[in-house]
């Protein structure tokens, strides 16, 4: 069941669990997560950002596409942090359902602007559109861009940047990082910032970098109005850990004796981040 993100987060908002965004970039991993979500009945998101993109190339996406609409799933294909309006076009020409435009380290007039452009676009033909506001940290090892430091959303600009864009969900940051931390590194969610932009806006919320970040902390935003959750390093950790074990063995060199375990492993972590985000059994709300 192929929706826009606009569609699948309302429902996600109003019954208050958080929808998954895996990062996908192999047909592997997108039979891991696709297996996972049927076998769990959890609605999800297939998220490719540009630079995986350029890997799979356009004619993935049809596959992608043909693997939602066998499953019965309610997902969205998602353009993870494009970074310019050429991106957009790309992704909604091959057929994404909705797109991120990350226009976050420029200033906020120029955030609104290109906002505004890529929602122009978009709206007409039925593509929902992710901006973001503050930007979150990176660890240096995840395979998308952030900033060394955390640079927190401001509440006082979130009700003027959605009612100037109309934008239909809105990434906020409240300390979370791409990638891996290292274990000197310990995150931690401003919960307190969350419930303040909660009350601010009533449009879907999302978190990006939920890898590797406190269960507990988690769940909780999950609770505080989180309704999308982004997680792309934890499940590529665990199938290429998997990987790394299995080629060990020199003989082997079919896919069906390489990529099941690999594959299996990953689904593990789908399962444990569905759980999480109170996404199992969801689907039965998009009926």
């Amino acid at each position: 069941m192929l929706m826009n993100m606009k569609a699948l987060l309302s429902v996600a908002q109003k019954h208050r669990f958080a929808v998954p965004a895996f990062n996908v970039s192999s047909s592997m991993i997108l039979k891991g997560v696709m297996e996972a979500c049927r076998e769990k009945k959890a609605p999800v998101i297939i998220a490719i950002h540009p630079d995986e993109l350029s890997f799979v190339e356009d004619s993935f996406i049809a596959a992608v596409r043909e693997e939602i609409i066998k499953s019965n799933i309610p997902a969205v294909i998602h353009l993870d942090h494009g970074g310019s309006f050429d991106q957009i076009i790309r992704a909604i020409h091959c057929g994404f359902t909705s797109v991120m435009i990350d226009a976050s380290l420029l200033s906020f007039e120029e955030n609104v602007a290109i906002t505004e452009k890529v929602m122009e676009v978009a709206r007409a033909v039925n593509v929902s559109v992710e901006a973001e506001l503050g930007t979150i940290g990176t660890t240096g090892n995840g395979g998308e861009a952030g900033t060394e430091k955390i640079i927190y959303t401001e509440p006082g600009t979130v009700k003027e940047f959605v009612a100037r864009t109309g934008v239909d969900t809105l990434a906020i940051a409240i300390g979370t990082s791409h990638g891996i931390y290292p274990k000197n590194m310990r995150p931690k969610l401003r919960l307190d910032l969350l419930k303040e932009i909660r009350a601010i806006v009533d449009i879907p919320l999302v978190l990006h970098g939920g890898s590797a970040n406190s269960d507990t902390e988690i769940a909780e935003s999950v609770k505080l109005g989180i309704s999308k959750i982004n997680i792309s390093s934890d499940i590529k950790d665990a199938f290429y850990r998997k990987c790394r074990e299995v080629l060990q063995d020199p003989v082997i060199r079919e896919p069906n004796a390489i990529y099941p375990p690999c594959i299996e492993a990953m689904k593990q972590v789908v399962y444990q981040k569905i759980d999480l985000f109170n996404d199992a059994d969801k689907v039965k709300y998009y009926q």
